[in-house]
């Protein structure tokens, strides 16, 4: 039992730690920060190639704490973006994670969707693959 009697609380702080620590040891980076502003930047560039329905049923099996990073700052009537190229998904994540030192690339936004493919159902990754441009479908493996 929570020392606050807010189990659902204390669980979706849980699920995000080991969410935050299985990218940190698939990226084989030290620092936890740096893994979590990945995987929020990496869930932004998806949410926003999503058609809302479909941004709906993806966000619903994300730990409730990941759930509130992918929404923040989404402005639906701006998504979906129109930009269909692989480069321009990966400069938007490179440019925002360039403090961080252990940052390579594409090979670390592949981490981000091997954990999310690990982490979410089959069928749900299969749709929103789908919906993906098919140059940015190719960055993520199917699961």
């Amino acid at each position: 039992m929570s020392a606050q009697g807010l189990e659902v609380i204390d669980h979706t702080v849980q699920l995000t730690h080991e969410w935050i620590n299985e990218l940190a040891a698939r990226l084989d980076w030290s620092s936890k920060r740096s893994a979590l502003r990945l995987l929020r930047l990496t869930l932004h560039r998806v949410r926003d190639h999503l058609l809302p329905d479909e941004l709906a049923q993806f966000s619903a099996q994300l730990p409730l704490l990941v759930r509130g990073m992918f929404f923040e700052g989404w402005v639906p009537k701006h998504t979906p973006i129109k930009d269909r190229n692989a480069e321009e998904f990966k400069h938007a994540i490179d440019s925002q994670m360039r403090e961080a030192e252990e940052y390579r690339g594409p090979e670390d936004i592949r981490c981000v969707f091997d954990l999310l493919n690990a982490r979410l159902t089959k069928g749900e990754i299969e749709d929103v693959r789908a919906n993906l441009p098919m140059a940015i479908r190719a960055l993520w493996s199917a699961p």
